[in-house]
């Protein structure tokens, strides 16, 4: 990506080499629950609930000794490459800002920007502890996405995922998460999905998903019509990552198969559609993930 010249978002938290929570290595509960929560995330589950639920079933808080529970500030030099990683975040959520303000100013709508967090390991949120084996994620309860820049190493080392645009790319689906937020569709299907069974909530939170990567090809549409940041190979290295995060390619990756009722973030096939769609239209109203039958997502 050409992002030469781009401005910085000021919405950011910078929280590395800070400890948040409990240090892993400190206790086994703590080895267990990354473990649970990073297995959950590969196959395609879900890791904040696996390591609530890990966590519980450790013994809660008690089996998590040694350490403090206050944020506490630690000595860190950070690498070059580290640094560069960071510039590259703050520029791609500044791109949003610019981005998203314009599309809702143009519905009438005002658009409040999100904060992202940039963490190492653990760091608290209203959404529970998060974890550097969650990957990206945005929390609602407290309007902010949360990155530890180690998971772009873990997209290219373990998922074969890698570049600019690529790393770009999901951090533009947790601010489409922000887009569903204020526009209160996150709102409304979460209500809808905890009066569900798991297999109908995890069909509604495939089209959640969806949806966020739909938008985040709208971003990229209007980013590179307003900056000229896309050059060559840009967009294959996003349709790239879209393939390799769809619950059936990393089921498969991690046990040999795939189960379908328990998908939900979209097959392969379908994330890199509906990421494609809003790439060539950026036009918000074909974002109708929750209009389409099953066959047509």
């Amino acid at each position: 990506m050409n992002l030469d010249g781009r401005r910085e978002s000021s919405n950011v938290e910078d929280r590395r080499g800070m400890s948040g929570g409990k240090k892993a290595g400190l206790g086994a509960g703590v080895v267990g629950i990354i473990i649970a929560m990073a297995m959950a995330y590969f196959s395609g589950g879900d890791p904040l609930q696996a390591g609530m639920q890990a966590f519980q079933e450790n013994g809660g808080l008690g089996s998590l000794t040694g350490t403090n529970t206050e944020v506490s500030e630690e000595q860190r030099e950070f690498t070059e490459e580290e640094q560069e990683l960071a510039r590259f975040s703050t520029q791609i959520l500044a791109g949003t800002e610019d981005v998203w303000s314009d599309i809702f100013s143009d519905q009438g709508w005002e658009y409040e920007v999100p904060t992202m967090v940039l963490y190492t390991d653990g760091t608290p949120t209203a959404c529970g502890q998060g974890s550097a084996a969650m990957g990206s994620f945005y929390c609602s309860g407290d309007q902010k996405l949360y990155i530890d820049l180690s998971f772009f190493t873990t997209m290219k080392q373990q998922l074969g995922a890698d570049g600019d645009f690529a790393y770009a790319y999901v951090i533009a689906h947790e601010v489409g998460h922000h887009v569903e937020y204020l526009t209160g569709t996150l709102q409304k299907v979460h209500q809808q999905m905890a009066k569900m069974s798991q297999k109908e909530a995890n069909k509604l939170s495939v089209r959640l998903e969806l949806l966020a990567d739909f938008y985040a090809g709208v971003w990229a549409h209007h980013d590179d019509e307003r900056f000229g940041s896309l050059e060559d190979g840009d967009i294959e290295e996003a349709i790239n990552c879209a393939q390799k995060i769809g619950d059936d390619y990393l089921q498969t990756k991690a046990r040999g198969y795939a189960v379908p009722e328990s998908f939900n973030h979209g097959t392969s096939k379908q994330r890199m559609k509906w990421f494609k769609l809003g790439l060539e239209t950026g036009d918000i109203s074909r974002g109708n993930t929750f209009e389409c039958s099953d066959a047509e997502l």
